[in-house]
């Protein structure tokens, strides 16, 4: 019986042995592969990558140097039709000068049909290419013939004529990953930084080895004759392998700005070049040097200093305006009422400040940059501060493409003030929140930098005050009146240009437990420098319950906050809330004749360590009157994850106070 179940064990593992064998190699899928219904380790993905292997090499070409070549192949099981996206594969290039080609190739789908293997390959119509910007592209492939059950592979190519470029590559995404490899090849005349980045890493190793290339040239001599030679020249080349297995799927949770930050892989940013018989040329050791090299670029540093294309403008809105802060608000005011952002992002010009004045729209680059110089002729104190957005990623390392965007930092006596003249809402320290992404980096003329803070720290108020009548039999009427203020205001008014009021306030007697709505108004809609106001009177019939003559009332109705954001038992990623923030209940509540109350919510103080938040409630009673008084404060844009159990905590008491419901009977 034990040598059967040893044989047993034995044929099973090497049954598995020869399963992996079979995944890292395209066009060798399985049966087992195509029969598995779900994944083994999560039963909740809909696909999983069985394996994905890339190799980025720098190749020498005779006419071009070296070049960057990159070559990938995949392998993924489709498990479920939430999984159909993953049909869909895109690769990213550059379309400028670096003149790069994505080739795809070997794409196949593989189904089991009557306990046969059936393929399906890619035909020249699911490929497709789309321009992306003004530089990017990208090479699009739709697999065919994919269903529940199915396993796709595919291979592509990037060749680009650049040579200090090595891709990012991913060993997390958000299914999961049996088996991520990645090499990196180059000669010894190249210094890369690795950078790793993530809660999981792939095992290292580096080996060396002796290389040899033969490099032809043609030299012309007497008489205009040519003559071609060929040199040897050996090289130590080195070769990087990172290797990944079982990587768990990266899944998204509440208030994490963007969950690629927190992703498995391995970036390699080019430090120098320092070719035989050559000067070192360098790239990137530290954010100075990378900043530098930044502001030198003809489409940044240049356009600052500019002119002749605004002045006479400027002067007729500035006449008159001698306060610094005015000064500030009227150039602010001048540049987003004139200019339209594109919806382009970027640290560098694509039209040009000029162009993009006349021509009334452009991207970041261009309008920010024009902003700075508005502010440097009115006589401001006045820097670029290089930012990469939330969608972009957090600037972890030193890097000319950690950055996407760029703002204005004003100097004064009080700190800097940053401006953004993209976003008609904007308003001094209160950037889009597209912007909002922890740490940017000031440039100064003379090439030195420093870090700046993006992180608001005056809290965002949101006030409400609500007066309402309790009838007899549980219907309820009143008045609301909330005012918003810095970033919640700009959210209000966000907001609003999306929706037609009528529209606008559906969607508000459908969220508020299908209350109806009248005397609805606002107020400084467009006033941007003071807190919108809405007020509006209300009333409902499904507020409270009765119940046994008894009358059963949340006391905040419909601004109750039922459920826990925070429900992991470990989290491994910052919480995110945007902005410091405020939230104020003022609630005045008429007990309707005839009823007492039987219970009331005790008063309550929660306090969080290091001056994370904090949540009071208080209730006073006043004959048939009822005053509470409800304060919700997090202090902190960016709660670290070791401080997570106690915000959990923090949210389950605050959530447990405001479901507690106050009950009325019957005198």
């Amino acid at each position: 019986m034990r040598l059967t179940k040893l044989l047993s064990v034995l044929f099973l593992l090497f049954f598995v042995s020869a399963i992996t064998a079979q995944e890292f190699k395209l066009g060798k899928v399985s049966i087992a592969e195509l029969e598995q219904k779900m994944h083994p380790k999560d039963s909740s993905a809909v696909a999983a990558i069985l394996y994905d292997k890339g190799i980025s090499r720098l190749e020498f070409d005779q006419n071009e140097g070296f070049c960057m070549v990159t070559d990938v192949e995949t392998r993924i099981k489709i498990y479920k039709k939430g999984g159909y996206d993953w049909a869909n594969q895109k690769v990213w290039y550059y379309n400028n000068t670096l003149n790069e080609k994505v080739l795809f190739s070997d794409a196949v789908t593989y189904n089991l049909v009557n306990g046969k293997i059936e393929k399906t390959k890619l035909k020249t119509d699911g490929v497709f290419d789309e321009v992306l910007s003004k530089y990017t592209a990208q090479k699009k492939i739709t697999m065919p013939n994919v269903k529940e059950g199915s396993v796709i592979e595919f291979r592509y190519t990037i060749k680009s004529s650049s040579n200090f470029m090595i891709r990012e590559w991913d060993f997390q995404t958000s299914i999961p990953v049996n088996y991520s490899e990645f090499k990196v090849i180059y000669p010894e005349y190249y210094v890369f930084k690795p950078r790793q980045k993530g809660y999981v890493f792939p095992k290292i190793a580096t080996t060396t080895r002796s290389k040899s290339i033969v490099v032809t040239s043609t030299i012309v001599g007497f008489m205009n004759q040519t003559e071609t030679r060929k040199e040897e020249v050996n090289y130590i080349e080195t070769e990087i392998t990172y290797t990944a297995h079982d990587f768990p799927a990266l899944k998204e949770e509440n208030y994490v700005n963007n969950i690629n930050n927190y992703r498995a892989s391995i970036e390699h940013e080019l430090s120098f070049v320092r070719f035989p018989n050559k000067p070192i040329k360098e790239y990137s050791t530290d954010w100075n040097s990378v900043v530098k090299t930044i502001y030198e670029y003809d489409d940044f540093g240049p356009e600052l200093n500019k002119t002749g294309y605004f002045e006479e403008d400027l002067n007729k809105i500035l006449a008159g305006i001698n306060v610094t802060d005015e000064r500030m608000l009227a150039i602010l005011n001048h540049v987003k009422s004139n200019v339209k952002w594109n919806g382009v992002n970027g640290y560098g010009c694509d039209n040009g400040v000029k162009k993009t004045y006349k021509e009334k729209t452009g991207n970041v680059a261009d309008i920010n940059l024009m902003l700075i110089a508005m502010l440097r002729y009115s006589g401001l104190t006045v820097n670029p501060v290089l930012v990469s957005t939330r969608s972009n990623g957090i600037a972890f390392f030193p890097s000319r493409n950690a950055f996407n965007y760029v703002i204005a930092a004003v100097e004064t006596p009080n700190g800097y003030v940053l401006l953004d003249a993209t976003d008609k809402y904007s308003t001094p320290n209160v950037l889009p929140l597209r912007a909002l992404n922890w740490i940017g980096r000031l440039i100064r003329n003379d090439g030195t930098s420093q870090e700046i803070d993006l992180m608001p720290k005056r809290a965002s108020s949101d006030i409400v005050f609500i007066n309402y009548n309790i009838d007899s039999e549980g219907k309820i009427s009143g008045q609301t009146r909330r005012q918003c203020s810095d970033y919640n205001a700009m959210i209000s008014r966000e907001n609003f240009e999306k929706l037609k009021e009528e529209e606008y306030l559906e969607k508000l007697e459908n969220n508020s437990g299908r209350i109806e709505v009248s005397e609805y108004l606002r107020t400084n809609e467009k006033d941007l420098l003071a807190p919108i106001i809405e007020t509006y009177s209300f009333k409902g019939n499904n507020l409270c319950e009765v119940i046994g003559g008894k009358i059963y009332v949340n006391p905040m109705l419909f601004f109750t906050q039922y459920k826990n954001p925070f429900k992991q038992e470990i989290r491994e990623y910052p919480v995110d809330f945007g902005f410091p923030f405020l939230d104020k209940y003022n609630i005045t509540i008429k007990i309707p004749d005839g009823f007492t109350i039987e219970t009331l919510p005790k008063a309550a103080v929660y306090n969080m360590q290091n001056n994370v938040g904090s949540f009071k409630f208080n209730i006073v009673v006043e004959e048939n009157i009822l005053q509470l008084s409800i304060i919700h404060q997090i202090n902190k844009a960016i709660v670290g994850s070791d401080e997570y159990e106690m915000l959990k905590d923090y949210y389950k008491g605050m959530i447990a106070k405001q479901t507690e419901k106050i009950v009325l009977k019957r005198i």
